[in-house]
């Protein structure tokens, strides 16, 4: 349980970010639009209390309840709290993204059986799209755009053009590491040239505290870095655990779930080997090689 609290910040009118601290593992961002009679929710929670706390932020905050949700890609932290607002709102995310968590199913259960996620129904996207989808929120323009696979297969970046403001999911982590385990290395390297694109001035991460674009550049750092430690490790012929455990972190040292590095060193020798990008990996065996990184502590679930 974490010290500080979800709070809401508000980058423009009727438009809210919904942060939870410290963006650790499971603490997500979310997110909702609203004019005076509709409001479309970014993501939700991973657990029902936490799903509940949400819904209660929004009606604090005045707007009416939800009549969509948007999800930014299939995970449980960003999808498990879909079905406290399934009573009257549409579900809409990219189709792998409802593929990909109909196959998940309560696997955060699995991961962390310890946590209390509550009485979660899984309720994947009844709304799909393939490319790029607009909808309007009143007055409000929000476009809902697929970058490829990055994250994971079923990414979505959900724009506001007119306010500037884009929630790229976890495409963007704000002081905390990636993870490509389910998606794509080069993917999440075109996805933030996608980003830059739209000019957006506020950026809602999917996890930690609201940035600028400046997150991109760091992010792409990263990014490389892991390109460079995966070819130059498989060259000498090392494990990714390996590769991993003799890395020197650098700048990157003091960011969240360091331990991600492994991971993100399995996405890029599967890349490297010829793999198609977003190609399953053997999650429980990264899972693993995190906990070694993790000094033998499993990894901790936040919510």
């Amino acid at each position: 349980m974490t010290v500080e609290e979800p709070y809401l910040v508000q980058p423009a009118p009727g438009v809210y970010a919904y942060v939870q601290p410290d963006g650790g593992w499971c603490l997500n961002n979310a997110g909702f639009v609203s004019d005076s009679g509709r409001t479309l929710l970014v993501d939700t929670a991973a657990t029902e209390r936490r799903a509940l706390a949400l819904r209660a932020a929004v009606e604090a905050a005045g707007a009416p309840a939800p009549d969509t949700v948007v999800n930014t890609h299939h995970h449980g932290d960003h999808t498990y709290g879909n079905g406290v607002f399934a009573d009257r709102a549409v579900v809409v995310g990219h189709e792998n993204a409802r593929t990909e968590q109909l196959a998940a199913g309560r696997q955060l259960e699995l991961i962390w059986p310890d946590t209390d996620f509550g009485s979660v129904e899984i309720t994947a996207p009844t709304l799909t799209y393939t490319d790029r989808l607009t909808l309007h929120v009143g007055g409000t323009e929000v476009r809902v755009i697929h970058p490829g696979v990055a994250h994971t297969t079923g990414d979505s970046v959900v724009w506001l053009p007119a306010q500037r403001v884009v929630f790229t999911g976890d495409l963007i982590f704000a002081g905390g590491t990636p993870f490509l385990a389910m998606g794509s290395l080069s993917g999440s390297l075109r996805a933030l040239e996608l980003l830059r694109a739209l000019d957006a001035e506020t950026v809602v991460p999917g996890h930690g505290p609201l940035t600028d674009p400046s997150a991109y550049e760091a992010t792409e750092r990263y990014l490389r870095y892991v390109a460079e430690l995966a070819r130059e490790g498989r060259q000498k012929g090392l494990t990714p655990l390996e590769t991993a455990w003799q890395a020197d972190l650098g700048e990157f040292a003091g960011w969240r779930e360091s331990e991600r590095l492994v991971a993100n060193v399995h996405r890029a020798y599967a890349e490297l080997a010829g793999e198609p990008e977003g190609c399953a990996l053997d999650i429980m065996a990264v899972l693993r090689d995190m906990t070694v990184m993790n000094g033998g502590t499993p990894i901790l679930c936040h919510a």
